[in-house]
């Protein structure tokens, strides 16, 4: 299952992680989001323990968003070291994020 990423645990998932960390930026309200919701969460069961993949929930977590410049939703950013070192914006296949994913394993 995905992670809940939130203020209060953004440094300590995502910013000291010594794995590479997938973030889904979303909104309840957000159609594209419930796309690729359910990507997300197999994702996260299929690289447990290789990679940390968590969403971001941005009208409760705006600040995070405004820390990497998020403005479109869904938006997911592929972090490595505290780096954003690759991201992907609207529903897009899971062929695509996994492909992303690999590049940082």
């Amino acid at each position: 299952m995905a992670l809940e990423i939130t203020e209060a645990n953004f440094e300590e998932l995502v910013m000291n992680s010594d794995k590479p960390v997938v973030i889904d930026f979303w909104a309840a309200w957000c159609g594209p989001c419930k796309m690729i919701g359910p990507v997300i969460e197999e994702m996260a069961g299929e690289y447990d323990g290789k990679a940390v993949i968590g969403k971001v929930d941005v009208d409760q977590n705006p600040s995070i968003s405004q820390k990497f410049g998020v403005r479109n939703i869904p938006t997911v950013l592929f972090i490595k070291n505290g780096e954003v070192v690759d991201k992907s914006v609207g529903a897009v296949p899971k062929g695509q994020l996994v492909e992303k994913l690999e590049a940082q394993l």
